[in-house]
């Protein structure tokens, strides 16, 4: 995954202050951004979607700018071909399985029909083993259905790149152990590049090919932490 990052980026409210400054560059198809909590993980994840605009510096995918402060680039986040898998699954609640899936594909910000028919629709609800759900409405789903059904929302619009912000962290450690095997199984299918954050260990475990830690804003250099030990980037 040609993904590098350099950018830098000033919050402040409240009289808190908070500097990110982020620097690495990702080679693998699976990376991981570890780190604490507050330590700017979600604010990295956030620019690169383009739901967040640098103050200075650069993101580039696959040897495209996505964002150049110097060049004055700044694409939508519809143009950066990058989905984003929120911590909440972020599920439309008046829309069942299959509008949800399809809403991207749909021009504008209209719903889908209540019985929309889409090829692509069609696969990722056979793939990711969702049909008996398909008609369902998300407080309908269990915990493990509506991550499935934010991973298929994402991934049907064929993203470059799949940003996974704490996904296992509102699940219970079984089905947590469960999802992590699918989750794997599927990248693994499908070769996407993916870039995970997470404060738990044996996500790294799972996932991390490569490590990036962060906290307070900043990459650390080379260390290893409790549990684990593999190289950071």
């Amino acid at each position: 995954m040609p993904l590098a990052v350099d950018i830098r980026k000033t919050l402040a409210s409240a009289g808190h202050r908070f500097t990110l400054d982020i620097s690495f560059a990702a080679t693998e198809q699976r990376v991981v951004l570890f780190g604490p909590s507050g330590a700017g993980k979600s604010l990295t994840l956030q620019a690169i979607a383009g739901l967040l605009r640098p103050d200075e510096g650069s993101i580039v995918l696959n040897g495209a700018a996505l964002f150049d402060s110097a060049r004055g680039i700044d694409l939508k986040p519809q143009q950066r071909k990058v989905a984003y898998l929120f911590q909440d699954y972020a599920l439309f609640p008046h829309l069942n399985v299959r509008q949800n899936i399809g809403f991207g594909l749909q021009p504008g910000w209209l719903n889908p029909r209540a019985r929309f028919d889409h090829p692509d629709v069609d696969y990722w609800v056979n793939a990711l083993d969702l049909q008996s759900v398909a008609r369902n409405h998300p407080a309908q789903l269990s915990g493990g259905q509506k991550q499935r059904v934010a991973l298929a929302r994402a991934l049907v619009a064929r993203p470059q790149l799949l940003l996974l912000d704490e996904p296992f962290s509102a699940l219970d450690y079984a089905l947590r152990e469960r999802m992590r095997r699918e989750l794997s199984d599927l990248q693994a299918r499908l070769d996407i590049p993916m870039l995970l954050i997470t404060h738990d260990p044996d996500d790294v475990a799972a996932f991390g090919d490569q490590v990036v830690q962060v906290g307070d804003g900043r990459v650390r250099p080379n260390q290893p932490f409790a549990g684990y030990a593999r190289s950071s980037a």
